[in-house]
């Protein structure tokens, strides 16, 4: 019934004035406003007829569900969470875990070139002097032979590093080989004779064997033909089995206690720097955050709470809403807590990236709740309190539910399968549900109590003490002190019936309708705004152009922990030269072959090097033997000759040998070691080094790959991180674009569309400018920028291009009077919140705070500055309406609402 009269109305009325195709377009989309307002009315007198179901029902489900933290689980795999899921370099250490497992390189193990398992490292620093010293030489052994003794007591037994280590052939735990270098050292001086040079990066032992140093010696300054002079630091690094769970139970009881000795040692020996590192360090200091977040978040909230009453209050003790301030949080509290039982039941485990839902969820709920509030002040207060609930959520709930949808859309692409990075995933869904429930809180819980505080204002009584209020005859009566609490402002002292001049005490209501909507559309401050914007667009093109991709793992651990300490220990001695790479031919190739041996010394040209390869060619020169010998005369001495050798028995490690059915031997699958100098622009050397030696294994006809742990973070990383963010704002444009169909007012989307460009645009640029890189937790921060910016400006920009009557500049003041405090409003409590995270000492919590800092300042400077600026010169245009002439032969009907003494309304239709 209501469509049809819509209908007849519209299709009456415009008929003459447009072409027809256009005109049953806008009644069309008009229809479609005008049922949903109506069905939003519907639904406010519902909620209005039922408060106390919809005030303690959240509240018993968000209890109920707040009960399931009993199975409270924290992810601890950061790998897991922050790598790309699906990338070649994770199928690439897979072949390479099979081909040369761990536990079978019995003679060599390269710092970071596989993932062991359990581990610690230590890096040792001089404080004055080489490390080469023989000092500095005691003291290191000294602090080796210590961490061999660390003990951990386990099943009534005792066990120390040699019982948990990983073993060679002869059953001894494998060490570093630079401490065989030191030990050489100590030697030849306790001897009196000259020490042996030390060349670098790779050293030559005395039983003859080659070593790579450059990961285990580090801050050389000479290292010429007479060896390393000077070196400043020195990493050891311990490996542990950890085939079982026994086993990696009792390795990461050797870790913690591995941190404590090394403590001590650095107490008891000041004159040395000790940074440790383990297996678990990256975990426990990704999880800490939440920890030392704790207390920064209760400092938000209750911060949030002051500035959120403090927003409510007016000089009226009737009309002052601070409980509607704190019952705002209230919902929002109760939906985080409903999420977060809903996480727990379903499996779901908690991570320190689930830190910034709570503020997603604040700047969600904290617009919606101000705009029904402010929506409440501009129904008439001569109403029934159901009928001014109904003309609030018709009001408010249209633009709040089509934002919520939006995050959704957005939030749920990132939460769909094809997210390749987990934690990115994880966080999405989270976010959907936290999302959904905010807005059913806020609309029944907040809905219902918005209800209850229009009781008491109908009824005269005091906002916080509920208690009735007198006549102004009698409250002249009463003290100073009594007057000043309980006043007011009678419907007699006010103009007209409908007028909100009892609201314009509000602060911010006054200041925003008697000072900032006059200046901002003042003829001279526009062209101010205009070149404030140009030069917001200039510094967000210069940090546009210099982003930055975050795939360091310091980027999401809390500051001053092991992780960031020894990253910063490692980049500083032992940034010149590149993570070890593998290089692992996975078929069997023609060794033998001349042109074959030239193509793999050229793959490999370049690198320092330890290869098997080479140094068999090198050793088939030496005892005078071609290097082009026939296949089985080539297997031959490489088996039983160069590998019988003691300077060279490392490299069976190496090679993989299969014996055919006829009794011939071949080489399947070989690797060898590279590394590259590199500068201080390390990674972005990484990135272009593996996309080179990828391209080239794709077209050379010797079938290798290269691999190292750090490849998984790299590899598809960008692609991965970004893969979100691009695929929401795809989704908000056609979102925005089909929306534009059943929209009252298609310009409301152009709008919308252009300043969300502009939004995201400066975030990215500023944030770049603000030493932040693109990482999971920007670009998280980014898609909700999307939402942040759609949400706080689509009342606005509907409400101007929805105004009929006045010329744009009256209604630019209009639609900042409306909507212009609830911004306000949600952006001073919404930066408020913001500060305390600031002080965290966490990269993660920092990254969360600037992005979410600039979202909302450049949002707001949008909302408050930019639009209503150009919404005055640009469309949708506005024509004053003609006045109906006298004898145009319709009728007018006029409805009149009269107010009685119980404030209950009669309509009363004239013709």
């Amino acid at each position: 019934m209501v469509v049809t009269q819509q209908w007849e109305r519209l299709r009456t009325r415009s008929f003459f004035l447009a072409p027809p195709l256009w005109i049953y377009s806008r009644m069309l989309r008009q229809v479609f406003h005008e049922v949903l307002r109506t069905s939003f009315y519907k639904l406010g007198h519902f909620v209005a007829n039922h408060p106390v179901f919809f005030a303690t029902a959240p509240v018993l489900i968000s209890i109920l569900l707040g009960a399931s933290f009993s199975r409270y689980r924290i992810e601890e795999n950061v790998e897991y969470l922050l790598a790309p899921k699906h990338s070649l370099a994770k199928i690439e250490g897979n072949l390479v875990d099979s081909l040369f497992p761990i536990n079978k390189s019995k003679h060599t193990l390269y710092s970071d070139l596989q993932t062991p398992g359990r581990y610690g490292r230590v890096i040792v620093t001089s404080g004055r002097g080489s490390v080469l010293d023989q000092h500095h030489i005691d003291v290191v052994l000294k602090l080796h032979n210590t961490i061999t003794k660390i003990q951990v007591h386990m099943l009534g037994f005792n066990y120390s590093f040699v019982h948990l280590c990983l073993l060679d052939d002869h059953k001894s735990c494998i060490v570093d080989d630079i401490l065989r270098v030191l030990e050489e050292l100590r030697a030849a001086r306790a001897s009196n004779r000259s020490a042996p040079p030390v060349r670098y990066p790779i050293a030559r032992l005395q039983d003859g064997r080659q070593t790579y140093i450059g990961h285990q010696l580090g801050g050389v300054l000479a290292a010429g033909r007479e060896g390393v002079r000077y070196a400043r630091a020195l990493q050891l690094s311990y490996y542990l089995q950890a085939l079982s769970p026994l086993n990696d139970m009792m390795a990461a009881r050797w870790e913690v206690q591995f941190c404590l000795a090394l403590e001590r040692y650095r107490k008891a020996h000041p004159e040395i720097g000790v940074y440790p590192f383990t297996s678990s360090s990256p975990q426990h200091d990704f999880q800490r955050t939440s920890k030392v977040s704790e207390h920064s978040l209760l400092v938000c909230l209750l911060l949030c709470i002051s500035l959120a009453v403090l927003c409510c209050t007016m000089r009226d003790c009737v009309r002052t809403k601070p409980w509607l301030g704190l019952l705002a949080l209230l919902s929002i509290s109760l939906a985080t807590l409903t999420s977060a039982g809903i996480i727990n039941l379903s499996g779901g485990k908690y991570n320190s990236t689930f830190l910034g839902i709570p503020f997603i969820m604040l700047g969600h709920g904290l617009l919606g709740t101000f705009e029904m509030l402010s929506s409440w002040r501009r129904t008439r207060v001569d109403q029934h309190v159901k009928e001014r609930v109904a003309a609030v959520f018709s009001d408010c709930m249209l633009p709040f539910t089509a934002s919520t949808a939006l995050y959704l859309v957005t939030f749920g692409i990132g939460a769909s399968p094809f997210t390749n990075i987990e934690a990115v995933r994880l966080f999405c869904r989270t976010t959907c549900i936290s999302v959904f429930f905010n807005y059913l809180y806020v609309l029944s819980f907040y809905g219902s109590n918005l209800v209850f505080t229009g009781y008491l204002e109908n009824n005269y009584q005091h906002s916080l003490f509920c208690r009735k209020v007198p006549k102004p005859e009698l409250l002249q009566q009463k003290p100073a002190w009594y007057r000043f609490l309980m006043y007011t402002q009678y419907n007699e002292e006010t103009g007209e019936p409908g007028d909100l001049h009892a609201y314009e005490s509000h602060l911010l209501v006054a200041f925003m309708k008697r000072y900032y909507c006059d200046w901002i559309t003042n003829t001279y401050v526009k062209p101010f705004v205009v070149l404030v914007y140009l030069v917001y667009i200039s510094f967000a093109l210069m940090g546009y152009l210099q982003v930055t991709e975050g795939s360091d793992i310091g980027n999401v651990v809390a500051t001053e922990t092991n992780t960031i300490v020894y990253t910063r220990a490692q980049q500083r001695y032992f940034s010149n030269y590149s993570p070890v790479i593998g290089f692992y031919i996975y078929e069997s190739i023609e060794y033998w072959n001349a042109s074959v041996q030239e193509d793999v010394l050229e793959y490999t040209k370049g690198f320092e090097r330890i290869s098997w390869f080479e140094s068999y060619l090198s050793y088939l020169r030496s005892i005078n033997v071609s290097t082009s010998l026939p296949k089985h005369d080539f297997t031959e001495h490489l088996r039983h000759g160069f590998l019988r050798l003691p300077q060279f028995l490392h490299f069976s490690d190496d090679i993989i040998f299969i014996k055919r059915t006829d009794g011939e031997v071949d080489v399947v699958a070989s690797r060898m070691f590279l590394v590259a100098k590199t500068t201080e622009n390390k990674r972005e050397e990484m990135y272009v080094l593996l996309d080179t030696l990828r391209k080239l294994s794709l077209t050379s006809r010797v079938k290798f790959i290269v691999f190292n742990p750090s490849f998984i973070y790299m590899d598809r990383y960008a692609s991965s991180v970004g893969a979100p963010l691009k695929n929401s704002c795809i989704s908000t444009l056609f979102l925005l674009f089909f929306s534009a169909f059943l929209v009252a007012d298609p310009l409301v989307n152009v709008w919308l569309t252009v300043t969300v460009a502009s939004v995201e645009f400066g975030v990215i640029g500023f944030m770049t400018l603000w030493r932040v890189e693109l990482d999971c937790i920007s670009v998280l921060c980014l898609i909700y920028g999307i939402n942040h910016a759609v949400d706080w400006c689509m009342p606005l920009v509907s409400a101007f291009a929805l105004g009929q009557d006045y010329t744009r500049t009256q209604w630019v003041k209009l639609t900042l009077e409306r909507h212009g405090v609830p911004v306000l409003q949600s952006y001073a409590c919404y930066s408020v919140a913001l500060l305390p995270l600031a002080a965290v000492p966490s990269n993660l919590t920092r990254t969360l705070f600037r992005c979410l800092f600039l979202t909302a300042h450049i949002t707001a400077f949008h909302c408050l500055a930019v639009l209503p600026i150009l919404l005055t010169f640009l469309p949708p245009s506005k024509k004053k309406r003609k006045e109906r002439q006298a004898g145009d032969g319709r009728e007018e009907i006029e409805c009149v609402e009269m107010a009685d003494s119980t404030h209950v309304v009669d309509q009363i239709t004239t013709v």
